[in-house]
């Protein structure tokens, strides 16, 4: 059975009947037997045994042959046996026949009609019918493989002639096919299609043949009767191309042509012969008939000159050509039957209704997006689906496997810009409008692969499925996208079609678009939202009858079949503006101009391009979108060029515009950075985003202008596109236009900063040149005070009080908007400017508007919702899918069906619709205006009696509000932002403003908003630890902190600031039980209660540590996660500690008041770890009395002798990590702050307690340890201890006379040089450069030459790794060569280990930060050679946020006080670093560019000048300049 099998599985290749079998094919099946040597297979080959020779061999005819005996009856069986099986199975699954289908449309060469393998022409063989009907004849045309090429012509230049006579003297069209089966072997038309090499080789056979067969007199009517072959493709059952074709040719006897003529064919050879006998001039005589005279009879073509004996065939063929003339009538008449029926289309009118919804405009078509299905396409048909390009759908269903090899997603993706998926994509695994996100579903066109073809996440390509397989195999995944995209959330209800484009016919039931059709008429709940186009009537046909037959319904009336695919495209091409199929201009530089491709923009996904020809050829109504503007609604590019149009007052100019215009941006070009920034500040409401886009407006000729949509968006992504736009037609590497790019509504400027840093890194990925601004960010951001800030050339602020001159212009705009515009009294965007944003008429718009509210009504709760919202949440809308659903508004797949704002009754004044960039594209109503909703909210409240907390109680409880629709995810990010964002100031808010607005207005109810926010957040751990907070703050009530501070927990483990939250409650148990108790002495109990809690608070706050620890490393892996490191659990320990010293000085055993001071002092051994309880006890007069305290601290040891080594380790730890790390942008950090000034509070108490000693011993041979304990003791509370503290005293404005003391503290130690550490030694060195910064003429400070000698000696000793990152800092610092002094070879050495150093020990703390430069390389010598930063900000009268600004776009260092203090060093670029040049000639140093981007695109062995600065992380270059 195996070998039978194994034989089968060797046959699956061979034609399934033996009589089928060439010579080769028997050579091969002979190869293939088991033990049959390949001598007989070359026997069998060689006597030209084929499959019906094999069929009748025995054993002793291949004995003859010279097969030995043994083969030769392992032959014979093995022949029996493939007879045997072949009798017996049932045919197999690849020549089993297919379904019924039909032929290629006759006489046509371009449509994209094919076959599929072994399906069957549901048409028979026959003759003459209506004459125009074509009759048809099939040859299966492979029984070939021993022919030769000629043999193979011939046989089809014959077969072709024959059928073509005889349709030509029949009068009947017909088709001749080749490759298409007929009985006995094959079912009666099944396809079968024949492999053909060269297709062009066929046409000239035939026409060639054609004038040798026909008189000479017929020639040409018969060359214009049969038409050129035409090759059918054949596709395989899984719809993917194979190399076979069906080879047919069309005859058109037109009566025209043919008249009354009859068609005699001669036999080819016999003519030649007769040629070659009058060369010679001889004559032949021939005993068979040259003439042959062909007709159709039935299903086939008979010869009436056939020799016979009979006489019946003479007179058969007499009495045929006696009706010839008959025959022409016939034939005419019914060419003329067929002219005759031309329809009276209405289809290109019906088209343009159904895809605009009626608005008979694509520009502004009710459909909001388009969902495209198809199936095998043609390369012939590409050329007519320029619409589809234009349409931008956002999803495409694919049937065809091939299509990304030379199929419709090739030809789309060569003009547009596609993402590629496996239905797979749309399985619901988490949320659906973040799946929405990944697949970028409303950005670009989704191309669906529905039957494989690409390949999936392990990288192996999807095998399609034959049709009668696909359901089984990928129906289930299908549904499923079809499900996804018919969501409320994903695409707008009733405002998306589905176009089933038909460019292939569905012949069959089992066919995966009826499927998919059948699914989408099921969740769409009808066919008012598709559409489908079929390329020629039979396949409309087919396709109806499909539907009808699966769904029972009628779809005729949603069907295109009449309009050709040209002339659909025609038809939708003409109802796009000119503006939209126009080409879109970008400036190229030098006043030239380049086409910005199609492709390119939809790449650049997260910006608004602004074209050179914006606008231009547009149709849109200008009294529409003007009234949108001027009632509230968004500044579009169209306001601006309506108003630039002659005869229109141009567009109101802010007095800031000419400043920006002619200063700061120029300003912006001039600096050498890859990418800056200017801040235009606003008050809400104020115009600061319409001045914004009006700039864009103003310089789209000069510059390359976009507006970012989406500031959420991943900044990387956003970075890539920017240099993309700025690097688009550009070869080289120096663009020529730069990028003016705007951004909006970024909460933080950390973020834009963030941003800017992400294009930095993009252009010196790229080795964009750098020599002067290549992309600037004009950085539109609200002000949180509408107090001014002062104008600098990198912030320009916008106020909410008008000019005189801009109310001026104001006053000129109503009145020409009062000739064009009705209803302007409800203009009150921009009435209020126009008022001058008076509190008085803003005030007056809300109470007037709002006299019908009512709660009760939906329309009122959705605008008291969307109030709150907006007063507390920048930019909140909801989108018109969830209005339309809680105001129970029933849209239409049509247009002028009620609008969104109607639903709003009265209140429609108060919003305007927007369009929203989240994670899905929507949508949205807005308030008008930022103060209208903030009357609105307080008219709500005095007037209607509506408080906060009702609102955001009905906002968190309204289900309806959180049902699936479109923005569901924006909704719950804004009511989560207006829980739980603080803005913190110096005084750090404790809630939201919302959260304590509610508070304040309606004490207690803030906590069922609370509640009510757990219930809607169930599982947001940032909601948890919102309640957490409320109630240890808030409620005191710690035990429910302590739930929902475990539940916070829960939901993020590994987070420490959750892990935070825990220790907080603990800490705040601890504080408020001390504080509220009142007795002193403290009680043994309370004593344990109290150490207990801290003992917990001090463990969870070191879990904290150990967690931000984790996730720091985590971030430096991850590379874009900036969150900086989480100090709290150290502070918490610091904070711990202090209430540990605060309770124990309130027992007796430590209490000043119960004894004298020398008690604090053993308080301090004994948190020291220097003085144990027990020695303590054993001393103690009132042992017996204090018993119970010793037993309860004897518990509490571990805590007690590490308490102080642990507040001295995170005190150290912070210094650091506040010293030597800055903000990546040095901005202000308001927490930090807070962080700090808590810090120094605790420190100071740990110093009081641990930095005290008593009076110093008179006993001389004591006093000298003493003094050293001392000072140590001093430079401890002095926090000069470590080098970062010694460092902080350059920022922290210490007095000159401190600083002395310090240093002569220090030379004290230095003095008992035996007992002095490594540390100690280095702290030393520390001091003297610091003190040379504060007081140069200190007498304290250790000479300049000394301090390096005593460098250079402690470089020699053992150094500690602790101590190895301030050791070679200093030294770098110092040992910088300079004339006058030896050089150090050593330099670059201790470079390289202080970069080692720095990434060991600053690792865990310094992700999303940047190390400080402590100092900078100066033009003089000695001490005064290190100028500290300190002294640069000297030089600049700015505040920290401008200094960092200027710091950033390298302005600081053009200012001629720097420029006079600062040494410039020149050196060569090599590798992205630069070799700096010092004084020793052959002497470099590697040195790190602080700004990559500045030395990028610098070849290596370029020559630049730099200002040097000392980081912990090494020297930097600053202000790289080209020599």
């Amino acid at each position: 059975m195996a070998d039978q099998s194994q034989m089968k599985s060797q046959e699956e290749d061979l034609p399934p009947d033996i009589n089928d079998w060439s010579k080769r094919q028997v050579k091969e099946w002979a190869l293939q037997l088991d033990h049959v040597d390949d001598k007989a297979a070359e026997i069998l080959f060689e006597q030209d045994i084929n499959g019906p020779s094999l069929l009748i061999l025995d054993t002793a005819d291949l004995r003859e042959m010279g097969v030995t005996y043994g083969p030769a009856k392992l032959i014979i069986n093995a022949r029996d046996e493939v007879v045997k099986s072949k009798n017996e199975e049932p045919i197999s699954s690849t020549n089993e026949p297919g379904r019924p289908c039909k032929p290629y449309p006759f006489c046509r060469y371009h449509d994209t009609y094919r076959y599929m393998e072994s399906n069957i022409l549901d048409i028979t063989e026959s003759g003459a019918s209506d004459l125009i009907e074509p009759c048809h004849e099939y040859k299966a045309f492979i029984n070939t493989d021993e022919s030769t090429d000629e043999m193979k012509m011939t046989k089809f230049t014959e077969e072709v002639i024959r059928f073509a006579a005889a349709c030509m003297n029949s009068r009947t069209n017909g088709t001749i096919h080749f490759g298409i089966g007929d009985k006995p072997n094959f079912t009666h038309g099944q396809v079968l299609g024949v492999v053909v090499k060269d297709r062009e080789a066929y046409a000239i056979k035939l026409k060639s043949t054609i004038d040798g067969y026909f008189e000479h007199k017929h020639k040409q009517t018969a060359q214009n009767c049969i038409k050129p072959p035409r090759f059918v493709g054949v596709l395989n059952k899984n719809m993917t191309s194979s190399d076979k074709c069906v080879i047919e040719v069309d005859i058109v006897p037109d009566s025209t042509m043919c008249e009354e003529n009859i068609y005699h064919t001669f036999n080819l050879s016999t003519k030649k012969a007769k040629k070659k006998a009058k060369g010679k001039e001889t004559a032949t005589s021939e005993t068979k008939p040259s003439k042959q005279f062909f007709i159709r009879d039935g299903g086939s073509s008979r010869n009436l000159l056939a020799q016979t004996s009979s006489a019946k065939p003479e007179e058969e063929y007499n009495k045929f050509v006696d009706r010839k003339a008959q025959r022409f009538q016939l034939r005419k008449q019914a060419e003329e039957k067929h002219l005759s029926v031309i329809k009276s289309s209405t289809q290109g009118s019906r088209l343009s209704q159904m895809i605009t919804g009626r608005t008979l405009s694509l520009d502004k078509s009710h459909f909001e997006r388009y969902v495209i299905v198809t199936n095998k396409s043609h390369s012939t048909q590409f050329e007519s689906l320029g619409f589809l390009v234009e349409l931008n759908p956002t999803a495409v269903l694919d049937f065809d496997p091939e299509s990304a090899k030379y199929g419709l997603q090739w030809h789309f993706d060569q003009q547009s810009t596609v993402s590629a998926h496996l239905p797979a994509k749309y399985k619901i695994t988490e949320g659906v409008e973040d799946i929405a996100n990944k697949l970028k579903l409303t950005r670009l066109t989704s191309w669906v692969f529905c039957n494989g073809g690409i390949e999936d996440e392990n990288g192996s390509t999807e095998a399609p499925s034959d049709i009668d397989e696909w359901l089984m195999d990928k129906g289930a995944s299908v549904r499923d996208v079809i499900s996804f995209l018919c969501r409320k959330d994903v695409l707008p209800n009733k405002r998306f079609l589905v176009i089933f484009l038909l460019l292939s016919t569905v012949n069959e039931k089992m066919d995966p678009l009826v499927e998919t059709f059948s699914t989408f008429w099921q969740e769409l709940k009808g066919t008012d939202q598709i559409l489908c186009i079929c390329d020629g009537e039979k396949a409309f046909t087919s396709w109806t009858d499909l539907i009808n037959a699966r769904c029972g319904i009628n779809i005729s009336g949603r069907c295109i079949y009449e309009l050709s695919l040209p002339e659909v495209n025609g038809t939708l091409w003409s109802l796009w503006s000119k503006n939209r199929r126009s080409s879109r201009i970008l400036p190229c530089g030098g006043e030239s101009k380049v086409l910005l491709e199609k492709k390119v923009e939809r790449s650049l996904s997260t910006l608004d391009v602004l074209c050179v020809n914006q606008c231009e050829g547009g149709n849109e109504d200008k009294i529409v979108i003007e009234e949108n503007f001027y009632k509230g609604g968004k500044v579009s590019w169209w306001n601006f060029f309506f108003s630039d149009q002659p005869g229109s007052i141009p567009f109101i100019k802010r007095d800031k515009f000419d400043f920006i215009m002619n200063t700061v941006i120029p300003d912006a070009c001039s600096l050498r950075k890859a990418c800056v920034l200017f801040n235009l500040m606003h008050v809400p409401g104020c115009g600061g985003t319409t001045l914004a886009m009006h700039i864009l407006w103003a310089l789209r000729n000069r510059f390359r202008c976009a507006v970012l949509k989406d500031s959420s968006a991943d900044l990387s992504e956003v970075a890539d596109q920017v240099v993309k736009l700025l690097m688009y037609d550009h070869k080289e590497q120096l663009p020529r236009v730069p990028v003016l790019l705007m951004i909006d509504d970024f909460d933080e400027k950390e973020k834009v900063f963030g941003l800017q840093q992400h294009i930095e890194k993009q252009c010196t990925k790229k080795g964009i040149q750098c020599k002067s601004a290549q992309v600037i960010i004009l950085n539109c951001m609200r002000s949180e005070s509408s107090e001014p800030t002062e104008t600098t050339e990198e912030t320009v602020f916008i106020g909410n009080n008008l000019s005189d001159m801009e109310q001026k212009q104001f006053e000129e705009k109503l009145v020409e908007i009062e000739k064009t515009h009705k209803n302007v009294n409800t203009f009150y965007g921009f009435m209020i400017m126009k008022k001058n944003f008076k509190t008085e008429y803003v005030q007056s718009v809300a109470s007037n508007t709002l006299k019908s509210f009512n709660i009760e009504q939906k329309h009122a709760q959705l605008l008291a919702v969307l109030v709150l919202l907006d007063v507390y949440c920048k930019g909140a809308s909801l989108s018109v899918s969830l209005c339309e659903e809680v105001l129970g508004l029933q849209p239409k797949p049509v247009c002028g069906t009620s609008k969104v704002e109607d639903g709003f009754g009265k209140f429609s004044t108060l919003i305007a619709t927007c369009s929203v960039e989240g994670k899905v594209v929507f949508q949205a109503v807005k308030m008008i205006h930022s103060s209208i909703a903030k009357h609105c909210l307080q008219e709500l409240t005095k007037t209607h009696n509506v408080n906060k907390a009702e609102i955001t109680d009905l906002l968190l409880t309204t289900d309806k509000l959180y049902e699936s629709t479109q923005g569901k995810d924006k909704l719950l990010q804004d009511v989560h932002h207006i829980l739980v964002k603080r803005y913190h100031s110096v005084e750090e808010s404790q809630f939201s403003p919302l959260i304590q607005d509610i508070a304040s207005e309606t004490p207690g109810l803030e906590e069922i908003v609370l509640q009510n926010a757990s219930k809607r957040f169930e599982k947001n751990a940032v909601v948890s630890q919102l309640l957490a907070r409320y109630y240890y703050l808030k409620k005191k009530d710690f035990l429910e902190a302590e739930v929902w501070a475990c539940k916070a927990r829960d939901l993020s483990k590994d987070s420490s600031y959750f892990a935070d939250t825990s220790a907080q409650v603990i800490k705040h148990k601890l504080k408020n039980a001390i504080a509220n108790y009142k007795e002193e002495p403290i009680v043994p109990d309370k004593l344990h209660m109290f150490l207990k809690m801290a003992q917990s608070a001090m463990e969870a706050f070191r879990e904290t540590q150990y967690l931000a620890k984790k996730e720091s490393i985590q971030r430096l892996l991850v590379k874009t996660d900036n969150c900086p490191f989480n100090t709290a659990g150290c502070l918490g320990e610091i904070q711990i500690g202090v209430l540990v010293i605060e309770v124990l000085a309130k027992t007796p055993i430590f209490s000043s008041k119960m004894a004298d001071n020398v008690r604090h002092d053993i308080m301090s051994e004994v948190l020291s770890g220097k003085l144990e309880l027990q020695a303590v006890e054993k001393n103690d007069k009132r042992q017996c009395k204090h018993s119970r305290y010793y037993q309860i601290l004897k518990q509490f040891e571990d805590v007690l002798y590490n308490l102080r080594d642990r507040m001295k380790v995170n005190f150290d730890l912070l210094d650091k990590f506040y010293v030597n790390l800055g903000s990546r942008f040095g901005m202000k950090d308001s927490r930090e702050q807070a962080a700090r000034k808590d810090l120094f509070r605790c420190f100071t108490q740990f110093a009081n307690l641990f930095c005290k000693t008593a009076a110093l011993s008179k006993n001389k041979t004591m006093q000298n340890m003493l003094q050293l304990h001392e000072a140590r003791q001093y430079l401890e509370m002095q926090k000069v201890d470590t080098y970062s503290g010694i460092l902080s005293c350059l920022s922290n404005g210490i007095q000159s006379e401190k600083m002395n003391k310090i240093a002569k503290q220090y030379a004290f130690v230095f003095a008992n040089h035996e007992r002095s550490t490594v540390k100690e030694r280095i702290n030393f060195i520390y001091v003297n450069v610091v003190l040379s910064c504060i007081n140069l003429a200190s007498p304290h400070m250790k000479p300049y030459q000394d301090l390096i000698g005593f460098l250079l000696k402690v470089l020699c000793d053992q150094i500690p790794i602790s101590e190895n990152l301030p050791l070679y800092f200093i030294a770098v610092v110092l040992l910088w060569p300079q004339q006058h002094l030896p050089p150090q070879r050593s330099l670059g050495k201790y470079i390289s280990q202080m970069r080692t150093s720095y990434h060991t020990v600053m690792k865990e703390m310094y992700n999303g930060k940047r190390p400080i430069v402590h100092f900078f390389l100066g033009k003089k010598q000695g001490y005064e050679r290190l100028v500290h930063l300190g002294e640069i900000k000297s030089c600049i009268k700015a505040g920290q946020e401008e200094f960092a600004t200027l710091w950033e776009n390298g302005k600081i260092w053009k200012e001629k006080k720097v420029e006079e203090i600062l040494c410039r060093v020149t050196g060569e670029v090599n590798n992205n670093l630069i070799l700096a040049d010092t004084c020793v000639p052959d002497l470099k140093v590697e040195v790190t560019p602080m700004f990559r981007s500045q030395l990028s695109w610098r070849a290596d062995g370029s020559k630049v000048s730099f200002f040097i600065g000392f980081s912990m992380k090494g020297p930097v270059a600053l202000d790289i300049l080209t020599c």
